[in-house]
């Protein structure tokens, strides 16, 4: 059982949990996740592991409420336990050093980019860096970001708050003016993440991706998270998560993204107007 420290709202579906996770917490390095489960008859999600602290022995998740598992997550508070977490996942971030770069985060991928932007800081990269949202109340970490950044510029759909329009425009802004970029940091939605790689790649620019596949155990035994790379099939728990975005076939993962769309939408319709009662096996 993994106790839960601290909760907080960060946005109306967005949360920020400090979970108690001591072999866990020194082993955490930019890019790696874990995969969580909340009850025991629950199944088993990745999430992104946006820091961790070795002397307290924590770890600190943000998550969005989106399906049945994470909105029931959110509805957990500090002193409730966890079933499950199990990590560090997956390969860490590959982190330049004394570089220009871009870190491009859309919604709750701005959760994932945060370490990588502050660990390519670190490491004395120049760094420019986006913050995208369908609205205001969903751009997070704004002000961790900026402290990160020498360039932080803050994007939304509807133009409720920083500049209108969407994370492309800027990004394409910094390359034509010759910034230097020579690396670029993606992490959102699918089709955030190639229209960022579909940009990039006229530009002869590397660009990394963190690919959000749908996964089951995080070990690469069960091949739910398999992506096309290059022509190739890859395992985004095992593979990754990050690829170079200019290899990624995002049209096939969008659609594999959505193959459980409709036994998505009946669990959660479930565990919303019956909550304790909604169980994966009794779907038919």
């Amino acid at each position: 059982m993994f106790k839960i420290i601290e909760k907080e709202f960060l946005a109306p579906t967005v949360a920020r949990f400090v979970i108690e996770a001591p072999f866990i917490a020194p082993k955490r390095k930019p890019g790696n996740f874990v995969m969580l489960r909340v009850g025991k008859t629950g199944e088993r999600i990745p999430i992104t592991l946006v820091d961790s602290d070795v002397t307290k022995g924590t770890i600190t998740l943000i998550v969005q409420g989106i399906g049945k598992t994470t909105k029931e997550l959110l509805t957990k508070s500090a002193g409730d336990f966890l079933s499950d977490v199990v990590g560090p996942l997956g390969n860490p971030t590959p982190i330049l050093e004394k570089k220009t770069v871009a870190c491009i985060g859309g919604g709750v991928g701005t959760a994932e980019l945060f370490p990588i932007t502050k660990a390519l800081n670190d490491a004395g990269c120049r760094v420019y860096s986006i913050i995208g949202g369908r609205s205001k109340e969903l751009v997070i970490l704004e002000n961790e970001m900026k402290r990160s950044s020498h360039t932080a510029v803050v994007t939304t759909d509807d133009g409720s708050y920083g500049r209108k329009g969407i994370v492309t425009e800027p990004l394409k802004e910094w390359l034509d003016a010759k910034t230097g970029i020579e690396a670029v940091y993606a992490i959102g939605p699918l089709p955030m993440m190639r229209a960022v790689s579909n940009l990039t790649k006229n530009y002869g620019v590397k660009t990394y991706v963190s690919l959000n596949a749908i996964m089951v155990d995080g070990t690469g035994m069960c091949g739910g998270c398999r992506v096309t790379v290059a022509g190739k099939m890859k395992f985004a728990c095992v593979d990754g998560p990050e690829f170079d975005g200019h290899d990624v076939d995002f049209d096939e993962m969008i659609l594999r993204n959505r193959s459980y769309a409709a036994g998505e939408k009946t669990v959660l319709d479930r565990f919303e107007h019956a909550p304790g009662e909604c169980r994966l096996e009794k779907m038919v």
